[in-house]
């Protein structure tokens, strides 16, 4: 199972900063992140083969952007990683969300962790 923690709040740098801020640099695999919207400044992450960011359009991830999500999930997971983060710019529909991601398949893969906010 792979532990997963949503990070929610404006601004997708102090979004991209309290991720940074928990990644652990001395862990075993690789870290994935999903990071909704563009970057507003300096990039604080970047892709690397023990980092596996994927950078997607603001918008409900759940609703209109579902099939965006699920796409750039499943390729990440095809990495295997062994932490998984998802910076989100809205925490509007979080609990559909997380129900989304605990459901199958991904019931099977994914540990959520409680959430954070920035």
């Amino acid at each position: 199972m792979i532990p997963t923690t949503i990070v929610t709040g404006p601004g997708a740098g102090r979004r991209e900063a309290a991720i940074a801020a928990l990644i652990d640099p001395a862990g075993e695999g690789a870290t994935a992140v999903i990071l909704e919207g563009l970057p507003d400044g300096t990039l604080l992450l970047d892709a690397s083969p023990t980092l596996l960011l994927a950078r997607i359009a603001p918008g409900c991830l759940c609703c209109a952007g579902n099939l965006v999500m699920r796409v750039t999930l499943n390729r990440l997971l095809r990495q295997h990683p062994t932490r998984l983060f998802i910076g989100l710019a809205s925490g509007e529909h979080l609990g559909q969300l997380r129900s989304w991601l605990s459901s199958s398949p991904y019931d099977q893969l994914l540990s959520l962790t409680p959430d954070r906010h920035t």
